[in-house]
C-alpha cells in the first residue's frame, strides 16, 4: 500500500472545517441554544418533580442524555451534508478522479465532523456547567464515549450523504430515527424507572447503551453495564466502516 496522501486529507480537512467556521450559528451556537432551552425545559420543569435519580440531581442526570442527543444528530448532519454537497453540485467526480484514495476521503470527511462533534459536546458541556453542578467520575472514559460515539455517527452520516439523492432525505434520518431512539434511549430518565416490558423492548434500540456509558463516565450510574456499552460502540463503529468500504468497493451512488 502507497503512503498516505496527508496533503490531500489535510485540503479536503480544511475545507470542511472552514464551512464550519462560515455557518458557526447554525453549526456550534444553534445546538448549544436548543441544549440550553432543553435544561430550562426539562431542568425547571421536570427536575422540580424529580428531586433525583440514584442519589444524582435531575438537572445533572441528563446532561450526558443531553450531549448524545446534539452530539448523534450534529455527527450526521455534519457528514452528510459534506459529502452530499460535493454529490449535488457534481465536485465529487474531481475527488473521485483524483490521487486521493477513498480511504483517504473518508479519513478527511468523517474527520472533520467528527472534530465538529467533539468541539460541539465540549461546548454544551461547558454550558451546563454553569447551569448545574457537574462532576465527571471518568474522564478518560468520557472522552474516549464522546470520540468513539462522534466518529461512528459522523461514518453513519456518510452513509446516509452518499445514499441520499435530495435534501429531504438527508433530514428523514436524523429526524424520524435519530431523535426519536435518543429520547426513548434513555436519555431523559433511567430505563429502570420504566415497567419491565417497556425495560427490555429498551435494550433493543442502541441508543441506550451509548447514553449509558456515558453517563457512566460522569456519575458511576448506567443502565447496562460499562463492557457492553463500549462493546455494542465497537460495533456499530465496525458495521459503519463495513458499510462504507462496500460503498467505495462498487460504486453505489457513487458512479451514477
Amino acid at each position: 500500500m502507497s503512503a498516505m496522501n496527508v496533503y490531500a486529507i489535510r485540503a479536503i480537512y480544511k475545507f470542511e472545517m472552514s464551512r464550519t467556521r462560515r455557518t458557526l450559528m447554525q453549526s456550534i451556537v444553534s445546538p448549544v441554544i436548543s441544549t440550553a432551552l432543553y435544561f430550562v425545559v426539562f431542568g425547571a420543569a421536570i427536575g422540580g418533580r424529580i428531586p433525583e435519580v440514584e442519589g444524582v440531581s435531575y438537572g445533572a442526570f441528563i446532561v450526558p442524555g443531553l450531549i448524545m442527543l446534539s452530539l448523534l444528530t450534529q455527527s450526521i448532519s455534519n457528514a452528510s451534508f459534506g459529502i452530499y454537497f460535493p454529490k449535488f453540485v457534481g465536485t465529487i467526480y474531481e475527488l473521485l478522479s483524483a490521487p486521493v484514495s477513498y480511504f483517504e476521503i473518508v479519513v478527511s470527511y468523517v474527520g472533520a465532523a467528527a472534530t465538529k462533534s467533539v468541539v460541539l459536546g465540549l461546548v454544551i458541556l461547558a454550558t451546563a456547567a454553569l447551569l448545574v453542578p457537574l462532576k465527571i467520575e471518568h474522564p478518560f472514559w468520557m472522552i474516549l464515549f464522546l470520540v468513539l460515539t462522534s466518529v461512528t455517527f459522523s461514518l453513519i452520516g456518510f452513509i446516509i450523504g452518499i445514499w441520499a439523492d435530495g435534501f429531504e432525505k438527508l433530514q428523514a434520518i436524523p429526524l424520524l430515527i435519530i431523535t426519536p431512539l435518543t429520547f426513548l434511549g434513555g436519555s431523559f430518565y433511567s430505563i429502570d424507572m420504566l415497567p419491565p416490558f417497556w425495560r427490555t423492548v429498551s435494550l433493543f434500540n442502541p441508543v441506550v447503551y451509548l447514553v449509558s456509558g456515558f453517563r457512566w463516565s460522569f456519575y458511576g450510574l448506567a443502565d447496562v453495564s460499562v463492557g457492553v456499552s463500549l462493546a455494542m460502540t465497537g460495533v456499530f463503529l465496525v458495521v459503519s466502516l463495513a458499510v462504507v468500504a462496500w460503498i467505495f468497493r462498487t460504486g453505489y451512488r457513487l458512479k451514477n
